[in-house]
């Protein structure tokens, strides 16, 4: 594997200082000059790199997407049902390296500006379907087709509370402890 070029390493580090200042001071009132503190930066570097704080909302978010994805298919690596494959769905949006308070609170964040932005949105729409698809897809071969849409939107409500809470929290959450209680909750479901 090849080293990281300065360019990469700054990306992360911005991206890092983002998670932590938009949790800190939220997303409408924090500003670039905030989170290049945070980074041990310039708001200019912000700029040069990301074009504007929306730019670095978008990275930052392609960031946390990416773990996801990671995590996913890391998931589905393993998986051999399509139980297993749900459990991955869930699993994935408890993983260790994306369910922080941090990562919670700026993704319930961006979610919620993103109405307000066609980058932001475009992001939203992809990972929704995305989801929405994975989940229809298992749940289709494990409940009665008149129950699947029901199932899908108890279970995706169900991980967006979650993570609202989390968001909201004090203290830290437990990554492992979210996804055997979502594992209950399939399990609830799938009776």
């Amino acid at each position: 594997m090849g080293r990281k070029r300065i360019r990469d390493i700054r990306h992360e580090e911005f991206i890092e200082a983002t998670i932590v200042a938009v949790h800190a001071r939220g997303y409408a009132v924090v500003t670039m000059a905030e989170i290049a503190r945070e980074a041990g930066s310039s708001a200019a570097s912000i700029n040069y790199y990301f074009g504007s704080k929306e730019g670095l909302m978008e990275a930052t978010m392609r960031h946390l997407l990416r773990l996801l994805r990671n995590a996913m298919a890391a998931g589905y690596a393993e998986a051999k049902t399509p139980r297993d494959r749900l459990m991955a769905v869930l699993d994935a949006n408890f993983s260790d390296s994306l369910f922080s308070v941090e990562k919670c609170s700026i993704w319930m964040q961006f979610w919620a500006n993103a109405p307000y932005s066609r980058r932001l949105s475009r992001l939203h729409r992809i990972n929704r379907a995305r989801v929405r698809s994975h989940v229809l897809s298992e749940l289709r071969t494990l409940v009665p087709e008149d129950q699947v849409e029901t199932a899908r939107l108890a279970l995706q409500s169900y991980m967006d509370g979650v993570w609202l809470e989390a968001a909201q929290s004090a203290k830290p959450v437990d990554p492992a402890a979210a996804r055997t209680a979502a594992h209950k909750v399939m399990d609830l479901m799938l009776r």
